[in-house]
């Protein structure tokens, strides 16, 4: 690459492909990957797990600040595993508890400020690929490349349900795009940091794409940038 030290931000709504093309775009290009979305579903798996009603915003805010979260690589080539505090919760971030509380959570401009200030941390280095859905917004708004993802809701309640599916999890199609459309709506109309791309963030729709694709196009506009 070009640069040693890129600082790349890419935002999108659920199961737009986020996390695959990020990570594949990390490991092509050197640098750390963070998917912040697994922060606020650690923080939910906690919050879950100790029986905390998530709704009650006050009491989530303090969990979210008292925790610290970690993103490690895992033995497994490209893998990482999410330490909350000293638990692991890899696994548990993914429970379907945390699928239906974690737009909640999330919401909380509370909860929002102490994991921005992690994400913060972690790229101020630089050499990062970060992804979510407030980084060049919100997060890293002088990133030199922004991304926002798109796809039709169709295409991403498919992928979802493939997700679900591989975890032998039986819920009916229908369903998951209703939830799709549900956190769509959350994470859109929230007071803070609202999902939205940033005025000079790039859109790539990956609707018919594969992730190798989508990489090799955000490769090709981190060329004209740099």
């Amino acid at each position: 690459m070009p640069e040693s030290e890129p600082v790349i931000a890419i935002d999108g709504p659920a199961a737009v492909g986020k996390t695959t093309v990020g990570r594949l775009l990390a490991q092509r290009m050197g640098c750390l990957f963070v998917d912040t979305g697994v922060m606020y579903r650690a923080v939910t798996s906690v919050a879950v797990e100790e029986g905390m009603d998530v709704n009650d915003e006050d009491a989530v805010t303090r969990l979210a600040k008292s925790i610290n979260i970690r993103i490690v690589d895992d033995a497994a080539p490209g893998a990482q595993r999410v330490i909350a505090d000293n638990r692991d919760v890899t696994d548990k971030i993914r429970f379907q508890a945390v699928d239906r509380n974690v737009s909640v959570v999330s919401s909380y401009g509370g909860v929002r400020d102490a994991m921005v200030a992690q994400q913060r941390e972690m790229a101020s280095e630089g050499g990062v690929v970060m992804v979510g859905r407030d980084i060049g917004t919100v997060v890293l708004p002088d990133a030199k490349l922004k991304i926002y993802l798109t796809a039709s809701l169709h295409a991403r309640a498919k992928r979802r349900q493939a997700e679900l599916e591989a975890r032998g999890s039986g819920v009916a199609f229908e369903a998951t795009m209703a939830d799709m459309e549900r956190r769509d709506r959350i994470d859109s109309e929230r007071e803070y940091s609202p999902l939205k791309p940033a005025l000079d963030a790039i859109p790539v729709d990956t609707s018919h794409l594969t992730a190798d694709q989508v990489v090799e196009r955000i490769v090709e506009l981190w060329r004209t940038v740099n």
